[in-house]
């Protein structure tokens, strides 16, 4: 492509060009505008939209704020909104907290994943703390109602991103972490009947929780906490619900890989007792090599399970694949490797606490995962990604829906375009009758 180029150019400078050419040349210049045009145009729709989905959320009707929700969800999944952010925050975060306190659990729902990729947008700093300081309190009410599973796993995934980005301090994340502990715990009064979670909020949860812990420094953690979580977990292995079993598995392994479980042996209601430290820690050792050995036999059946009758072939592959994982890495020290392609340049993880992270973020990004990978700094400073930047004279590539309004035959841009090809066949329809003019008139299109 090169070598066309410097022929083409060389060419140039030997030879006069005809009217022919000029009105050739002269053509070109307009269409690169009008893409231009076209992409600034078509931002122009986006900010509309966003600024008038802004609006809709003071709006009565529950049904308009849950569209607005979604509408502004779908703007940050296909760009990475600073601007919008940077002049709307408040208003933004205030009208999704208020949807919190009072909207229906989808409303609720929409309106924590939309706090979510604020706090993600923002990255770490101030506002990112004023989103946790402010959103935390309705979202711990919010989870005291456990009625409907997707308003929990929302309200679950936007406290974990909003105390990732914004905490400042262990005791924060800290906090957190116990929030969500008591959603899979409920204390309740004596006169009333703790509700079971669902096996979507227990998945929601462990996986809310260990990606926090991924954050913590393991020591600084209160030893009762690791030791009930770990027999937690382990309990969790024998549940019928293949996801809960998965996400139980990964936590295991990521607490064998912060600490290799000698953070159990320390006792949870103080140092070991004086009077007789060997007794106390020989009990102790055989309670953890027995804990261990009970986790083995779990993995190492799970990596082996047969389906049972319908069961869905896809989860039980992916069981066994993890539990095979799991057990690697018990046995052997061998931590998982994982690989794949954004935007032409790899993303890798090689440890636990990588890949649950990865995991996390990519269920709660879902369709806009890419788009953040490839835009977003704070994801770049997590997996130390650097992505590569594909950017052709100054305009960024088209997404999907781009290329869709493009074409519409409604939009701006597919009306100026129609305009510039009637011109240019006019042109041509006057050099085929033998008038050879320059087209001087591009300046209003």
């Amino acid at each position: 492509m090169g070598k066309r180029s410097s022929q083409r150019k060389n060419v140039a400078a030997t030879l006069d060009f005809s009217d022919t050419d000029s009105v050739s040349s002269s053509s070109t210049l307009p269409s690169e505008q009008l893409l231009v045009s076209g992409v600034v145009d078509l931002q122009l729709e986006k900010d509309s939209i966003l600024d008038q989905a802004l609006d809709d959320l003071f709006e009565k009707r529950g049904s308009t704020r849950e569209k607005a929700l979604a509408s502004i969800i779908d703007a940050f999944n296909s760009k990475i909104q600073h601007e919008f952010v940077e002049k709307k925050f408040a208003t933004l975060l205030h009208q999704c907290i208020s949807s919190i306190k009072k909207g229906s659990a989808k409303e609720i729902a929409l309106a924590s994943h939309t706090i979510g990729l604020l706090a993600l947008t923002t990255g770490p700093g101030e506002r990112a703390q004023e989103i946790l300081e402010e959103s935390f309190s309705p979202i711990i009410e919010a989870l005291k109602s456990k009625s409907d599973a997707s308003k929990i796993s929302a309200l679950l995934e936007c406290l974990t991103i909003i105390t990732f980005i914004g905490g400042d301090d262990p005791e924060e994340t800290e906090k957190s972490m116990q929030a969500m502990w008591q959603v899979l715990h409920p204390k309740l009064g004596s006169n009333v009947v703790a509700v079971k979670p669902s096996p979507a909020v227990i998945t929601s949860a462990v996986s809310a929780w260990l990606f926090l812990l991924t954050t913590m420094d393991g020591w600084t953690l209160n030893p009762k906490t690791w030791q009930e979580s770990i027999t937690y977990l382990s309990s969790l292995l024998d549940k019928d619900d293949r996801s809960i079993r998965i996400a139980a598995g990964e936590g295991l392994a990521l607490i064998f890989e912060m600490g290799n479980l000698e953070k159990f042996s320390v006792s949870a209601t103080g140092p070991s007792d004086s009077s007789n430290p060997d007794g106390k820690n020989a009990r102790e050792f055989t309670h953890i090599q027995g804990l261990r050995a009970k986790i083995l036999n779990q993995v190492r059946s799970l990596s082996v399970e047969a389906g049972g009758k319908g069961s869905a072939k896809k989860d039980l592959n992916s069981q066994r694949n993890t539990f095979r994982d799991v057990l690697e890495f018990l046995e052997d020290g061998f931590s998982p490797e994982t690989s794949m392609k954004i935007g032409g340049e790899s993303l890798s993880t090689t440890s636990w606490s990588e890949l649950i992270q990865l995991n996390f973020l990519k269920h709660f990004l879902g369709g806009g995962f890419v788009k953040q990978m490839q835009d977003n700094e704070v994801l770049h400073d997590i997996f130390g990604f650097t992505p590569k930047r594909n950017l052709l004279s100054g305009t960024q590539k088209l997404s999907g829906t781009e290329k869709r309004m493009y074409k519409s035959p409604n939009s701006v841009h597919n009306k100026s375009r129609t305009q510039f090809l009637n011109k240019q066949r006019m042109l041509s329809q006057d050099r085929n009758a033998g008038h050879f003019a320059v087209a001087d008139g591009y300046d209003d299109i």
